[in-house]
């Protein structure tokens, strides 16, 4: 069997021991190198051509963000799998962004971690499943928020607002009738405007007729 070749990069001496140990047990894979940090790795990278990557994120010299956005950009045939115990959204979104493959916490089993391994070897994503949360969670918030009307987001007031400039008023004539300045109601004004999507008076009377706010 062909085994996937690694490299290994951790700043812990005794966890790129114990990930190595791990690794040995498998029939898959074979170890090519350690690193301590980025720098180490892109040193080694040109040397050993490995399949796989292993690669924290924290470490000094060079993290594992700049070591995989040089790798990716530099080896793109080399995958970067993230074995990391820092899986908290603001590093995985960064990571991925930055051109890993995948995303595994160090607190996984082997079996996991070499399915991970095989995974980004044959050109596919592998992510631990607190990172899957994170995305589908993510897909969810941006897909709700397309779908979503945006009058829905106009405040009690702003709708008040919208209904009377729809209907004539001037900013003036509002500010009298709900006991408000002139300047907080141009305030409320922008606003929805600007939550809308409307540049003009005109635009806002269409759009209160098509929602039915108002019938001409």
């Amino acid at each position: 069997m062909e085994k996937i070749e690694l490299l290994v990069v951790d700043d812990h001496a005794i966890v790129r021991e114990g990930i190595c140990a791990l690794l040995e047990t498998s029939p898959e894979t074979v170890v090519l190198g350690e690193a301590a940090n980025g720098y180490e790795a892109l040193e080694l990278l040109e040397k050993l051509q490995p399949d796989v990557v292993l690669m924290d994120i924290v470490m000094p010299i060079m993290d594992g963000f700049e070591a995989t956005r040089r790798i990716c950009k530099e080896y793109p045939a080399v995958k970067v799998l993230i074995l990391t115990q820092y899986d908290d959204r603001e590093h995985v979104f960064e990571i991925i962004e930055a051109g890993a493959a995948g995303f595994i916490n160090k607190s996984v089993v082997s079996t996991e971690l070499v399915n991970g391994i095989r995974a980004v070897y044959h050109g596919n994503s592998f992510l631990s499943p607190q990172v899957a949360k994170y995305l589908v969670n993510d897909f969810r918030a941006e897909n709700s928020q397309k779908n979503r009307d945006p009058f829905s987001t106009l405040t009690g007031r702003e709708r008040e607002i919208f209904k009377l400039l729809a209907e004539g008023y001037t900013t003036r004539e509002i500010a009298e009738y709900l006991v408000l300045s002139p300047k907080t109601v141009e305030g409320h004004k922008t606003r929805l405007m600007s939550k809308l999507d409307l540049r003009n008076r005109v635009d806002l009377v269409k759009y209160a007729m098509r929602k039915g706010i108002i019938i001409l």
